[in-house]
């Protein structure tokens, strides 16, 4: 019996089983390399050396180093824009987060190496079941969708690219300190007196400084997910990034980034400057602060190119997509859900009914 065609992987690497040549797939959780074919396993090389931290500067994409760079065959979904790698024979395929089909072209992307990955540590069945207990908590979703998530086909394990920056900085600011207190007097109201307390703010002005260094503030490499559903997949625990090497990926799809490194960093020192400004507020003490002018110092800013695991299904019900995100590394989900007009006319009708039996109760009980 021949080997099964080796399933889709990113890069030109291979890994052929030693006992039967099919193509490894990096086992999710179990830090190894397993044949499908024929069950055996095998493990993963020692990895040498840590974690690459690259020194940022403004344009840097364009004057790194050649070690620092690869060359990737992509091809963009017309639908949702997700850079889509192609491998091998692979000449067509779905979009891992849409469902739209995508047909391959010879176009290349050269882009930055990444540095370091976060491996699956849920499989795809994990990763179902996740998502099937977090429909069934959805009020007012079909039934259909249920019974269709549970049936129908597989989730894609997708390595979705992210940017981390550290840096150090220094925040002189100006601004307010706010102190609350009370006074009473007396109010007169349809011929009675009564005394009530009012909240006033004393305001006194305040200066000085805040310092804080920065590590691993995560942003987003990519534009096919809406950044909802990956923004509520956090937390990630980045103490289990590994260096990077493909073997990880084997088995796996890995979608090339999207936003370029200097978009990630003005969105990163956005992130910065709003744990400045709470930091800020801190050490103005009080009630309440006021900020009126922060002038913020940054130094030795350093990048990594990452890779976190997600576990991706498009699905499409009645003629609409659907998609679900389940994180790799810890089973949280996040997707879309229709609604059921059917669930919602019985809610609003149970509703009324409750609604009338009581005002009847009442009514009775005068």
């Amino acid at each position: 019996m021949a080997p099964p065609p080796p399933p889709p992987h990113t890069g030109d690497h291979r890994f052929p089983c030693d006992q039967c040549g099919a193509d490894l797939r990096f086992d999710a959780g179990a830090d190894r390399l397993v044949c499908d074919f024929c069950g055996n396993t095998q493990p993963l090389p020692e990895l040498d050396g840590d974690l690459r931290e690259l020194p940022y500067e403004p344009g840097q994409a364009t004057r790194l180093p050649e070690d620092a760079l690869e060359n990737v065959s992509v091809s963009p979904c017309p639908n949702c824009g997700a850079q889509v790698q192609f491998t091998g024979a692979d000449h067509a395929t779905e979009c891992p987060f849409c469902a739209t089909p995508v047909v391959s072209h010879t176009g290349e992307m050269r882009h930055i190496k990444p540095q370091g990955v976060v491996p699956f540590a849920l499989d795809e069945k994990a990763a179902k079941q996740a998502m099937t207990n977090w429909l069934g908590r959805l009020w007012f979703a079909p039934n259909g969708l249920q019974d269709y998530a549970r049936k129908g086909r597989t989730m894609d394990g997708v390595y979705v690219p992210y940017w981390t920056f550290d840096a150090d900085t220094a925040s002189a600011y100006s601004g307010e300190r706010g102190d609350v207190y009370y006074v009473s007097r007396t109010v007169r109201t349809n011929g009675k007196t009564r005394t009530v307390r009012e909240r006033r703010v004393r305001w006194s002005p305040a200066r000085g400084r805040v310092a804080r260094a920065f590590d691993d503030v995560l942003v987003l490499a990519s534009k096919s997910l809406p950044k909802k559903f990956t923004d509520a997949l956090a937390p990630w625990t980045l103490g289990d990034l590994k260096p990077y090497a493909p073997e990880f990926l084997s088995g796996f799809r890995a979608e090339a980034y999207t936003v370029e490194l200097d978009d990630g960093f003005i969105e990163a020192r956005q992130i910065m400057d709003r744990i400045i400004a709470q930091d800020i507020r801190r050490d103005i003490g009080g009630d309440e602060q006021r900020i009126h002018n922060v002038d913020t110092r940054v130094w030795d800013e350093t990048f990594k190119h990452i890779l976190l695991p997600v576990w991706v299904a498009a699905y499409k019900f009645r003629g609409k997509t659907y998609r679900f995100v389940v994180n790799g590394q810890t089973g949280a989900v996040q997707g879309e859900r229709p609604y059921s007009p059917w669930k919602i006319a019985l809610a609003v009708l149970g509703a009324a009914v409750v609604a009338g039996a009581i005002a009847v109760a009442v009514q009775y009980a005068k």
